[in-house]
This record gives C-alpha cells, structure tokens and sequence, in this order.
C-alpha cells in the first residue's frame, strides 16, 4: 500500500470506531481480515496512524472544525507528525486510494492550525467531563500533563534479575538503542521511531530465554517500592497476566511465597506460560472456581504484603491505549470505585497483623487514588497510611526525589513528571 493509501484506511478505520464506539484494536483487526492485501507492514502503519490520530482527537477536531475522521487524521498529520501543507496535500490526490483533494477551508485551517480560544481540556486533550478531576489532580500543570498523556509512549523493558542483569542486557540489546531506565534498576527504554513504533522485542533471543519482559518503567517502580522481601509472604490479588508477580518473584529473589489471583480466570491464562519463561518458581496461581469463592482462604490473615492493582479506568495508560479515554464513561468511573473498594476489603482480610496492603492503580483520577484509600482507611479502622518517606525508603535506590509528587495518602507518577505511565502508589498497614 501506498503512504496516501494507508491514510485512507486510516480514516475508515476511525469512522469504524467513532461510529461503533468499539475498540481501536478491534476494529483495526477487523479491517485486516477483511483486506488481505494489507501486509504486516501496512496493518502496523495503519495502526499507527490511527492511534495518533486518537491522541490528538480533541486538538485536532478544534483546530480543523470538524469532528469527522478526516479531520482527525488531517489535523493529526500536521500537529503530531510535523507534515507541512505541501507535503499533506501531495497525500491527498484522490488518485490511486489516496484520500480526496484538500477543500479551502482545509487548507487554511491546516495553514493556521490554531488552538485560541479553545477550553483547557481541548489543548489537553483530555474528556471535558473528566476535566474537573484532572484539574483537582494536576491543578496548574493540568494542561501539560493531558499534552503528556497524549504524546507517544516509548517501550519499557524490566531485566529479570533471576537471569540476567541490566548491564548484560544493555550489551545483548545495543543494536536496539536501549537507554537505561530513570528510576527502576531494572528498566531499560526503547524509544518510539517517527511512525510511532518501537524494535521488535519479543523476537530477541534475551526474550525467548526469560531475560526480561515488556513492563513500563512506572510498573516496574510501583511493584519495587510496595517493599516484598525474600523470605515473606506476598500476594498479588489482581495479577491478571502477571507482570507484577513476575517482578515480585524477581524482587523476593525466589525465596518465600508468592500466590497470584484474579476474579477473572480469563486474564491468567498467559502467567504459565511467562512464569516458565521467567523462573520464578515460587509463584502459584490460585483461580477462582465460581464467583464469590475465595482461592485464598487457605492464606487469609498470614500475607506480609498483599498488592492489589486494583481496576480501574486506566487514565494514567492514554499514552499506550488513547482509544480508552474516549470511551470511558461516568458510569464506568463508578463502577471502578465500587470495584476499588471491594478488592481493598478483601485485602484487609488477607493480610496478617503488622503487614501492608500496597494500592496501585494505573489511573490519574483522585476518585480512584486517594478517595480510595480514604473509604478504606474510614470503614478499617485497624488500618494507618504508611508515611511516605518509609513508603519511599529501599534498598534499591534513592527515591527520594519522588516525595515531589506526594497525594494525601500516597504518590502519583505521569508522563510528565516521572516519564512513566501515570501510576498511583499508596500504602496502608495493618495494626499489629
């Protein structure tokens, strides 16, 4: 396919998910199978273009005045990509599959490609009905972070210490042009090229052989400073595919005991196969036989630390999924909230006197962070905040310099201030 081509697949991929208010992976895989002429190559620039086009869906429709797909796609071109008038007309022939000729008034909005005058949530890029909470979380800085969350995001990779270290993975990956990670002694970062995609990872040999596995550096750091230790007992109460229980495993250097659960079965069909991969030996998958049974109850009251990345609307990922902050809905946020404070209760009723509960959740919204540890702490009163400097204390590092981003009961990353997903980190101890 042809560059104009693939902007034109572009734009009937994006009617497909406005229209259908679906998924963007879904309706690009739908377009693929039903066009199989498109090769690999094809299908990941398509992918491309349309989830730049997403991040940027706000900005682009007000500075081209329109909502339309084309609109999105023109305004992306210009505002995220850097193509100049020229250049985007030459893509629009309307020869050969290209899209139809710029009209005037593309042109000259094109030419001005102007935000004045448009509400803050518009320059961020964020959901105006999620806009008052964003500005609680972020307050001045609000448009920036949203500007930060709609960029791209780069390709973290965590060293699985219970193989190989960070040093030796730097060498075997030099012809990726890896960078070593800001905050996680374990992180190593692969930046996106100009179409917005990274190396091939899981076709290296280091990944076959359990060397390391894809993990944004701000998962990395959540899991490391929630403070397991070789030795303890530790439960990962929302593991889903398990990159956090894998990294525990790293983290307790395979010594102890470490139980991975998820209501839903579904998400932990990929954790065999990675614990394999990884080695991490003392991990032991517990599912859930029915709804309302407890795979737990065998460990309840004995856990030193018990993680839950708790559900959530997923605000902090908009970078890696910018699908998502379009579709999320009141209703969902709420639902999320309830969801957070049924998974904390279960917690509290797994972890043992003196212990920690470790509340992650990957999300930028103060109704899913500290609102949620405030309900918790409010209806358990043997629970207290563990204060940030001893949340911030370890062994691994100095990260002290993160108090910067201090909440009421804990610490929020972003992609502006940490260079990370937008993750959320609080700690709350159990009375001994």
């Amino acid at each position: 396919m042809t560059p104009a081509a693939r902007i034109s697949a572009a734009i009937e991929v994006l009617d497909d998910i406005i229209q259908r208010r679906r998924p963007a992976s879904d309706a690009l895989k739908d377009w693929g199978l039903s066009r199989r002429f498109a090769g690999s190559k094809d299908r990941a620039a398509i992918a491309s273009l349309v989830y730049d086009a997403l991040r940027r869906r706000a900005s682009s429709s007000f500075a081209m005045g329109s909502e339309a797909p084309r609109a999105l796609l023109l305004g992306m071109l210009a505002r995220l990509r850097g193509l100049g008038l020229e250049e985007i007309a030459s893509l629009c022939s309307g020869e050969n599959h290209a899209p139809a000729p710029l009209e005037a008034e593309e042109v000259d909005r094109l030419v001005a490609l102007s935000l004045a005058g448009a509400p803050d949530w518009v320059r961020a890029d964020v959901p105006e009905w999620l806009w008052p909470a964003f500005t609680v979380a972020f307050g001045a800085d609000a448009v920036a972070e949203g500007e930060a969350l709609a960029g791209r995001a780069p390709i973290d990779i965590r060293a699985n210490r219970l193989k190989t270290t960070r040093a030796t993975l730097l060498a075997e990956l030099a012809h990726a042009n890896p960078e070593t990670g800001a905050w996680s002694p374990d992180a190593l970062r692969f930046q996106p090229g100009h179409d917005g995609r990274g190396p091939s990872l899981q076709a290296e040999p280091a990944f076959f052989a359990g060397g390391f596995e894809i993990q944004d550096e701000g998962s990395q750091l959540v899991t490391l400073l929630a403070g397991a230790k070789p030795g303890q007992t530790v439960i990962d109460l929302c593991a889903g595919a398990g990159g956090k229980t894998l990294a525990l495993a790293a983290l307790m250097n395979n010594q102890g005991r470490l139980f991975a659960t998820d209501l839903d079965s579904r998400r932990l069909a990929p954790l065999h196969e990675r614990l394999a991969r990884s080695g991490a030996g003392i991990a032991e998958i517990r599912i859930p036989r029915s709804r309302g049974h407890e795979p737990l109850a065998d460990v309840e009251g004995q856990a030193d630390l018990v993680l839950v990345d708790a559900p959530c609307t997923g605000s902090g990922t908009w970078r890696r999924n910018p699908d998502a902050k379009w579709r999320v809905r009141p209703g969902a946020l709420a639902e999320r909230v309830k969801d957070q404070a049924e998974v904390l209760a279960r917690a509290a009723r797994l972890v043992k006197p003196g212990g920690r509960i470790a509340y992650i959740t990957c999300s930028v919204l103060p109704d899913e962070n500290d609102a949620a540890i405030s309900g918790f702490l409010a209806k358990h009163g043997g629970f207290a905040p563990v204060p940030l400097p001893q949340l911030l204390a370890s062994p691994e590092g100095d990260f002290s310099l993160l108090a910067r981003f201090a909440t009421e009961h804990g610490v929020q990353f972003s992609p502006r201030r940490t260079g990370t997903d937008g993750f959320y980190l609080a700690c709350v101890q159990r009375g001994a």
